[in-house]
């Protein structure tokens, strides 16, 4: 952009959440710029997780991007839970209608995405330095950085912060406008990627004596597995070898002798945290995705709230470029934070239900098998856990 250009929307961070939002609103006819501090590479080069609700899925064929996600991803009718040495399908779609989800990289995504932006010659500025917004409280936000040692300086009428947990956005709004919740747990998932076959034709999600693990995949022949690990880990302490022998300790003896091992494509910690920003809406700034809330990975929910908060922004921006009517982004931030709780729930229920903890002592300890032993005995246990895990509704 030159200097003393405007545009409708100006969208900070090129994720999925600000990528989603640009293609929406592109798609829509409203002007809109995304600008990135890092780098096209360093956006795909991020690892993260891509089990997609059917919600999300449409959303994003809504939006025109959907159609190597239908071609390569893979839909799921279920996953195991493996606790007390035995595993235990959750049927999603017999206990909820037919509802499955979508197993497809959230980096596919963002590649997806930023196919599509480029294909429509969406202005995007990555690698700017410096970012900085003001203005959104008193109805004139602004939008300055520096590229190749110029200071661009733009005006919008709305901001989209998108730019993630440690992003200028949110860390732009004085501190006493904005109530922050918050939990940091004892724990953080040890990651490793491979090109190996998956150990299992689904998610298995296992709760042992040595701690949780998570045996994932991306494709048929890419897998993805977690091990609960303390929260400042190192992941340079774990050779691929010390990982593979710490997983195979956390499976049943078949799905250990079954596991295919290779190296390492990326191996990285991960740590659980559960936090919400509210409200989302500060003046004309409005905060979208991990800006605003983050999940403990346990219920998959991350990228599928970051869509859900993108499409109901997305609606109230349309309904106010096009027909000069404010309740669409009047009511953003009550329509998404009663979803983001939702999922903060189901989120931190997950957590608890599978992890060790210690401190919890053996009262702890021994609800939880209470709990995982009603899961395995209930239907209806079953059903609740299958309607969070599959979305709820937008």
């Amino acid at each position: 952009m030159k200097r003393g250009e405007r545009t409708q929307v100006a969208i900070i961070g090129s994720g999925p959440a600000g990528l989603l939002l640009g293609r929406l609103l592109t798609q829509a006819g409203i002007d809109n710029v995304i600008v990135e501090r890092k780098s096209k590479e360093y956006v795909l080069s991020r690892i993260r997780a891509g089990v997609l609700e059917e919600g999300s899925a449409r959303i994003l064929d809504e939006a025109g991007v959907g159609e190597r996600m239908r071609r390569e991803g893979l839909v799921h009718h279920g996953f195991d839970i493996a606790h007390f040495g035995e595993r235990h399908r959750i049927d999603l779609s017999a206990l909820t209608g037919g509802k499955a989800v979508l197993v497809y990289g959230q980096t596919e995504i963002t590649q997806d995405l930023m196919d599509r932006s480029e294909a429509d010659g969406a202005p995007t500025v990555y690698e700017a330095e410096d970012v900085a917004i003001s203005g959104f409280e008193t109805g004139q936000p602004e939008i300055t950085y520096r590229k190749g040692g110029e200071e661009t300086v733009f005006q919008a009428d709305f901001i989209a912060g998108c730019d993630g947990f440690h992003g200028v956005c949110r860390q732009s709004v004085p501190e006493e406008a904005m109530f922050l919740a918050e939990r940091i747990y004892p724990a953080g998932w040890l990651g490793l990627l491979s090109d190996t076959p998956p150990v299992s034709d689904e998610l298995v999600y296992i709760c042992h004596e040595r701690g949780f693990a998570l045996c994932s995949m991306r494709s048929p022949t890419r897998s993805r597995y977690y091990i609960q690990c303390g929260p400042d880990e190192d992941a340079s302490h774990w050779s691929d070898e010390r990982f593979w022998e710490e997983l195979k300790l956390r499976l049943d003896p078949e799905m250990a002798e079954s596991l295919v091992t290779g190296p390492s494509i990326e191996k990285s910690v991960a740590p659980l945290r559960s936090f919400v920003a509210e409200p989302m809406r500060f003046g004309r700034l409005f905060l979208a995705g991990d800006a605003a809330h983050i999940v403990p990975p346990t219920g998959a929910k991350g990228l599928n709230l970051a869509i859900g908060d993108v499409f109901y922004l997305a609606e109230g921006m349309i309904e106010y470029f096009r027909k000069g009517t404010e309740s669409g982004i009047d009511a953003y931030s009550e329509r998404a934070l009663r979803r983001i709780w939702q999922a903060e729930r189901f989120s931190w229920w997950m957590t608890s239900l599978l992890h060790l903890f210690p401190e919890r002592g053996r009262f702890g300890r021994r609800l939880q098998e209470a709990e995982l032993a009603y899961l395995v005995r209930s239907e209806a246990a079953r059903a609740a856990l299958a309607e969070s895990y599959v979305g709820l509704p937008l």
